[in-house]
Parts: structure tokens; sequence; C-alpha cells
């Protein structure tokens, strides 16, 4: 498998993007709705699957691309190829705020395994699947389910985690515990399992779930301190209920927002 090489530059701090620089006849996957601008010169394709295998029947880009429903995703994808002489660029924007990963797929023996909805874009060649627990206990209690998504090839791919990202490089037996939210992916080689928390205190008043994402290297670990669930978590326990909406940061409630000016009669 030798998926297209790609020049990138990420900008920005919280709400980042990356732009992908194009030569002639080059190509750029990514899920749809992470487009964000592109130069004259860059011709979109709507495409089953991730379109990796070259010359793909009817029917193997009918399979690929229905393994991508097991995961939520669409059916399609989105490709980007430059069909102009000189260099052109395509840009993709991170959903929510955050970093964006660049991962070359090549140094970590060309597979990274990640949250399904981690996938940003990646380089045409690289395949986009899926990556089945072979563990019930991950099955019932990860968070995610029996599938996550898996990047294989030898190109660049880029992911995005929420928050603030840690990078952490495990030692082969060396454990790290983390909230199964909180993951953003790992390499080939780490072991991934689901372990309960223990204790009647933690479990009935603990907050954080009864059970931890346990990962054991050798390998490396992406862990993102805001992950989406969460964030919508915090968003849907602000909105107002009915008529008992909260003024926020005022003693005069909705008082001060007749006050300050919100005129919604």
């Amino acid at each position: 498998m030798e998926a297209h090489e790609i020049d990138y530059h990420i900008y920005g701090e919280e709400m980042q993007y990356v732009e992908i620089e194009l030569d002639q006849n080059e190509g750029v996957v990514a899920e749809a709705g992470s487009f964000m601008m592109m130069h004259e010169g860059i011709k979109m394709e709507t495409i089953f699957g991730d379109g990796s295998t070259e010359n793909a029947s009817f029917l193997d880009s009918i399979f690929g691309a229905g393994k991508r429903l097991l995961t939520g995703e669409s059916l399609f994808m989105t490709a980007f190829y430059n069909t102009y002489l000189g260099k052109r660029s395509v840009s993709f924007a991170s959903p929510y705020p955050g970093k964006i990963l660049a991962i070359d797929l090549s140094q970590f023996g060309g597979k990274v395994i990640c949250q399904k909805d981690a996938f940003l874009c990646a380089a045409k060649g690289v395949s986009v699947g899926i990556e089945f627990s072979k563990r019930l206990g991950r099955g019932l209690f990860g968070g995610e389910g029996f599938i996550m998504q898996k990047l294989e090839g030898d190109g660049m791919a880029f992911v995005h985690a929420g928050g603030t990202l840690a990078t952490k490089h495990l030692k082969a037996g060396e454990k790290l515990r983390v909230d199964t939210g909180c993951i953003v992916g790992f390499t080939k080689d780490v072991d991934y399992d689901i372990e309960f928390i223990g204790g009647i205190k933690n479990t009935v008043f603990g907050g954080e779930g009864l059970f931890f994402a346990t990962l054991t290297g050798p390998g490396t670990v992406y862990v993102q301190s805001l992950p989406f669930s969460r964030l919508a978590g915090r968003v849907l326990s602000a909105l107002p209920r009915g008529n008992n909406k909260k003024g926020e940061g005022s003693v005069l409630g909705g008082l001060g927002d007749l006050l300050n000016g919100d005129n919604r009669f």
C-alpha cells in the first residue's frame, strides 16, 4: 500500500485547521463536514468508503462503505484531487475546540487505532476501517462498544482531540488508566482492556463512571482532556428548562436579562 505523499501545516491554537498541500494528481480523503476551503484547481469527488483500494469492484466498494456504518459514520467520504499543474491546497477544520494530531503511519508499523469519531482526513491511499474488540468486557463497558476505527497504510493521517492533547509513551508492561471517553487513539501494540473501579463509595458516589480503560504498553497512547460527550453534557445541563431560565452572573435573574437588552418579546 502506497499512500500519496502530502505536505501540511496546522494553524491555530484552540480551534485548529490543517492545510494540506497537494502536487498534481495527489489526493486526500476526508470525513463529510470537515471541509473548510480549497484553491482553484482542486477537484472534489464523493466516494464510497475511503477509496484506498485502486480499481476496486463495485461490491468491494459497497462492502467498504458498509463497514463505516458500523462506526456510525456516513457511507460516503469526500476525496479532493489536485488537477492543477502546480501546487494547490485544501483545508479541513476541527469540529469543536481541541487539537489536530498529525500521524505518520509509516512510523507506527502502518496501523493506529482511534475513537470512531476522531478521524478528520488522510492522504489518499490510507485505509479507514473498523477494529473489532475480541473482549466482552471492553465491548459492553468500554463506552465505545466493540468497534473502533483503524487507520492503515504508510501515509499521513489526521485525527482530532478535544481540549488539550496528551501523548504518553508506554514501556513494555507499563499501564495507563484512562477515562474511556478520553482515549483518542493508540498504536497497534498497545493492549486495551476495561477495568472495574471497585469500592462501594467509588461506585455510588464517585461520579466518574464504573470503569477505567486500561492501556498496557509497549506503544504510544493519545489522550484528550475534553471528549465531545463531556462537552455536550455540560452544555445540555446548562440549557434552560421551560420557563425556568437562569440569569447567569446576575442576582436579578430574568429581570437582569430584560435590563441587559434581552428583547425576546
